[in-house]
């Protein structure tokens, strides 16, 4: 069809066809995420996080705060050698300041039997005075969670902007021929597998309570649409309808799923709800609509279509209608999403023959490049809106990188035996 170019035919394809999936047990993977970060945000905020008092292995909490807040490249860490705190130490706060801590974290884990309790305050050094506080019970194996959880009370308290630091990610990894379907920490630790495959698997996405994916799977000869269940590894079909089902997309409310059919042809976006029942048609296209993505209100959603000639980026009413073209700059934009605030448009651009990843403002129409490519797809925004996730190609190497929404920040996710791909950031659960 004209004004398609090959690579919008392979990633059209790639959507809408999808390959075998065989459903494994949920379990522990064995590779780890590497997080290498370059860059720093506009404004770095200057904090000293100290060693916690108590148990033995205490020392795993100010481990993983650090690390949180190192990637997000809003901080500045501030050394804290020769500091003895607990949860109910004086605080110095001169002292601290003159060290160049706008803020200190500090705290103590103590034990009884198989139960820690987890003490933690935030003082600001400036204003003299403690701005957060809080105690959190746990086991042995909560502690880096629970770790996470105080550093996005730091990263929210101090910058006003929820933290992501508890939430997930989902992503795909590739070693040799076998393929997994994993789910980790925003940090990527602690993965497990929730997808075995001898052949590709693409296309996870998350619900909106973060307790489901739904995905494609060709298990019986052709595609199918699943949603699985994380905590238990059930699974059930929801669209198994004639020629390919692709590209699933939850609503907000997490009722219904918004797919790409093509039973009467041509690639074609319809909406249809969890249970399989409802299946409604928005548009009709003579030409290839797929990618759906619902805006956070649920009022409309964004997709790709060659309908103009080369593929672009359109919305349309949440119950169809006429669509409207977003995207006008370069002459392919494709794998739209909408700001959790409904404010930016995320997507891939072609530019200079390299695919980079982009925002559009939604009101204001600027655009920004945010990587430099050559190859980097799937975008997917942190749901604070402030980070964005997405494939690359580094050093010839497929990885998972991750970008500030203002694009000064990178981090590079790698694992050392094998290629990751198809991400999807979960939502906030708690």
């Amino acid at each position: 069809m004209y004004g398609i170019t090959r690579r919008f035919w392979r990633h059209s394809a790639r959507l809408a066809i999808g390959l075998l999936l065989m459903a494994g047990l949920p379990g522990l993977a064995a590779a780890q995420l590497r997080v290498d970060i370059s860059g720093v945000g506009a404004t770095q905020y200057p904090i000293a996080i100290a060693d916690f008092s108590g148990s033995a292995n205490a020392a795993l909490v100010p481990e993983v705060i650090r690390a949180d807040l190192t990637r997000s490249g809003q901080f500045r860490l501030i050394g804290t050698s020769g500091a003895s705190l607990d949860a109910g130490s004086t605080i110095d706060y001169a002292a601290w300041q003159a060290r160049g801590a706008d803020y200190l974290a500090y705290g103590s884990v103590s034990q009884s039997g198989d139960h820690y309790t987890f003490d933690y305050r935030l003082v600001d050094n400036v204003r003299k005075a403690e701005i957060d506080q809080a105690s959190i019970d746990g086991t042995e194996s909560d502690m880096r969670r629970i770790a996470h959880q105080i550093a996005d009370r730091i990263y929210e308290k101090i910058t006003g902007i929820r933290g992501v630091f508890s939430t997930r990610i989902a992503y795909v990894l590739q070693t040799g021929n076998n393929y997994e379907l994993q789910i980790a920490d925003a940090d990527g630790q602690n993965p497990q597998v929730m997808l075995r495959s001898k052949h590709a698997i693409i296309s996870p996405a998350w619900s909106p309570d973060g307790k489901q994916l739904a995905y494609v799977s060709f298990e019986s000869g052709k595609s199918v649409i699943y949603v699985q269940t994380l905590a238990t590894g059930q699974r059930q079909p929801i669209s198994n309808f004639k020629g390919n089902n692709s590209a699933p997309a939850w609503s907000p409310s997490g009722q219904k799923l918004a797919i790409v059919l093509s039973k009467d042809g041509i690639s074609q976006i319809y909406t249809i709800n969890t249970d399989g029942t409802d299946l409604r048609r928005l548009m009709r296209s003579p030409l290839i609509d797929t990618e759906p993505g619902y805006a956070p209100d649920g009022q409309y959603l964004v997709f790709t279509s060659d309908r103009g000639g080369s593929p672009q980026i359109y919305k349309v009413a949440a119950d169809g209608g006429e669509a409207q073209r977003l995207t006008f700059s370069g002459s392919y934009n494709v794998s739209p999403k909408v700001s959790p605030d409904g404010q930016q448009l995320l997507y891939v651009t072609r530019r200079d023959g390299a695919f980079r990843i982009a925002t559009l403002g939604l009101f204001s129409g600027n655009e920004q490049i945010l990587t430099n490519g050559p190859d980097d797809q799937s975008p997917s925004y942190a749901p604070n809106g402030m980070q964005a996730l997405y494939s690359a190609v580094q050093n010839g190497r497929s990885v998972l990188a991750v970008t500030s929404i203002d694009g000064r920040i990178h981090q590079t996710l790698s694992v050392l035996n094998g290629k990751v791909s198809e991400p999807a950031w979960g939502p906030f659960t708690h």
